[in-house]
């Protein structure tokens, strides 16, 4: 009589459904364009160290330093 008491109340019990502000798709598509935009700020950064060489040379020079920075 409880198992049947149980199934019951869990048969009329109310169940709420979210619906999501956004269609599925439109989740992992934000979430790539967010990548791509990022992935661009960070390839926009490539070869910063090599632009000036010719100043970090100077430098190291002046200041008794080797190639790598006298490191």
């Amino acid at each position: 009589m409880t198992a049947a008491f149980v199934t019951s109340l869990l048969a009329e019990a109310e169940h709420t459904v979210v619906e999501l502000p956004l269609p599925l798709l439109t989740y992992p598509a934000v979430a790539l364009v967010l990548f791509v935009a990022l992935a661009g700020v960070l390839w926009s950064y490539r070869d910063v160290a090599n632009r000036h060489s010719a100043k970090a040379e100077a430098y190291a020079k002046a200041h008794g330093g080797g190639a790598a920075g006298g490191h």
